[in-house]
């Protein structure tokens, strides 16, 4: 009977021990793959815990690169743009030549651009996307994506134009008609396909007109009647003639 006590107390002892013993953490391979599954299934924010783990890990830099980059591919789907272009801005500052780099410079812009802001707001977003859609172009001239990549530029450019239209319409307005031409003169030349030129058109015509510039005034309310002969501006234009000219 005694016997029989001692083992079952041994027997219990033995089992609360095992039960406390700590399993050994998980490799950086298995967590890749634990990241890859979640991805797989869309639970992004899991992905992402593992492959922060590898990180930790550090076995290698190859594959803290590739858990880098998973990361920053994981915010990009979860539509975490500004998370996104963060963890690739820092992928492309570790690795400048990685051969992903063509799909990096693409997925950041596209994360900018769609953080884009109206054009009276400011505008970091948009000079971000056009500055890494500009560099993929240079950098890679025969991108399959060109043509997207190419619609994008154009509106970035024509956000970031309407912002100028937007400063030199406010300093117009409050009478700094110097001001005002200061900022809407570049944007004839550096903004050729912008959206609302009949707008600039008047605007800065009103602005040489109140500078006493009669002739780039009336240059511009020439383009104007030209190009948009039935703009609202148009009409605008016409009754200002009447009125100062």
């Amino acid at each position: 009977m005694r016997f029989l006590f001692l083992a079952s107390l041994c027997l219990f002892f033995m089992t609360a021990c095992s039960s406390s013993i700590v399993p050994p953490p998980r490799s950086a391979e298995i967590l890749m793959s634990e990241g890859e599954t979640f991805f797989s299934e869309n639970r992004y924010d899991d992905a992402i815990a593992a492959w922060e783990k590898v990180r930790e890990r550090f076995v290698s830099p190859e594959m803290n690169a590739l858990a880098e980059l998973k990361i920053a591919e994981a915010n990009f789907l979860a539509e975490r743009y500004i998370e996104a272009a963060v963890a690739y801005e820092a992928y492309l500052k570790a690795h400048p030549n990685d051969p992903n780099t063509a799909n990096v410079l693409y997925n950041l812009g596209v994360s900018y651009h769609r953080e884009m802001l109206a054009p009276a707001r400011d505008q970091t977003t948009t000079r971000n996307a056009l500055s890494a859609f500009k560099t993929l172009l240079s950098r890679y001239p025969t991108d399959e994506r060109r043509p997207d990549i190419e619609k994008f530029i154009a509106e970035e450019e024509d956000t970031l134009a309407g912002h100028e239209l937007h400063i030199g319409s406010f300093y117009q307005k409050r009478g700094v008609s110097a001001a005002a031409i200061a900022r809407l003169e570049p944007l004839i030349t550096t903004y050729p396909d912008f959206s609302r030129r009949d707008e600039l058109y008047f605007i800065l015509g009103s602005a040489y007109l109140d500078n006493n510039k009669r002739e780039l005034a009336a240059e511009q309310f020439n383009r104007l009647y030209k190009e948009y002969p039935q703009s609202k501006y148009t009409k605008k234009a016409q009754k200002l003639v009447e009125q100062k000219f």
